[in-house]
């Protein structure tokens, strides 16, 4: 909880485990996907206290086409 009695977000890192997995030392829910089908399903799942999700270039790519991002989440794609 912050001072100001707010909620501090989630920070989700989601794509390829050997891109996304050292994201946890940092204290990232890390959320592997290796197939676009995974990445999609685990896209609709994200819990709702998510503020921040990294993706990996092949997430991104397997969310191109059409997933609507959830309201209020900063989305950041890792560069290649």
């Amino acid at each position: 909880m912050l001072a100001s009695g707010g909620v501090m977000g989630r920070v989700v890192a989601l794509g390829e485990a050997v891109r996304v997995e050292g994201f946890a030392l940092a204290g990232a829910t890390v959320l592997v996907a290796e197939v676009p089908d995974a990445v999609c399903r685990t896209w609709e799942s994200l819990p709702d206290d998510v503020a921040v999700v990294l993706l990996t270039t092949d997430a991104a790519a397997a969310l191109a086409h059409g997933e609507a991002a959830p309201k209020d989440v900063l989305i950041a794609v890792m560069p290649p």
